[in-house]
């Protein structure tokens, strides 16, 4: 993990792709100095804000963060097998500061259904700019507590409680306890 440096990855696959920052910022519908400030890591963007970033370039997370990962036809995976898609992203000095980790099983877009290890650490938030976008997510709460808010509606979820919802209404996922949250999901079709 040490060593990713974000801007720099953004910036060459949007050079890949011939577009500006400009022409970058209007496909993902961010403003323009957004795109600089993270190519030139002077901001760290939420999993929202490079979510979006990165659907202006059309590739997920996964791609993002390994981008040589081999492809695998197995059905079996241990933790250490999981795909890191968000720990890079909260990072000082290219070491990870631990806010949350999201971890992708398999290949997602392979399969048409993304399942996900979420680990939320206190304070941990998926960021101000609601989530949203066209598929279904659900997830199980396994430990702590999660603050899960859909469109108006607002709970904090404790182990063993459950969300189900179309991810088209904006949403917003927040550790507001004292205590890491872990929470196993699935989203279909991929959305990270």
């Amino acid at each position: 993990m040490t060593g990713f440096d974000v801007g720099a990855r953004l910036r060459e696959l949007r050079m890949n792709q011939g577009l500006s920052q400009r022409k970058l910022a209007e496909a993902a519908d961010v403003p323009h100095g957004q795109i600089s400030m993270v190519e030139t890591n002077k901001s760290s963007p939420s999993v929202a804000t490079l979510r979006k970033i990165l659907g202006g370039l059309d590739i997920s997370m996964s791609e993002f963060f390994e981008p040589e990962a081999a492809p695998s036809n197995a059905p079996f995976f241990t933790p250490d097998e999981f795909k890191d898609l968000t720990s890079r992203i909260y990072s000082e000095n290219g070491e990870p500061v631990g806010q949350m980790a999201l971890k992708q099983v398999g290949n997602a877009r392979e399969h048409g259904l993304q399942i996900m290890h979420e680990t939320y650490e206190p304070g941990a938030d998926t960021g101000e700019e609601m989530l949203c976008h066209p598929a279904s997510e659900g997830g199980i709460v396994i430990a702590g507590e999660l603050e899960v808010i859909v469109g108006d509606n607002a709970r904090i979820l404790k182990a063993g409680d459950a969300y189900l919802f179309n991810s088209r209404e904006p949403h917003r996922f927040r550790n507001v306890s004292d205590r890491v949250a872990i929470v196993v999901s699935a989203c279909t079709p991929p959305y990270l």
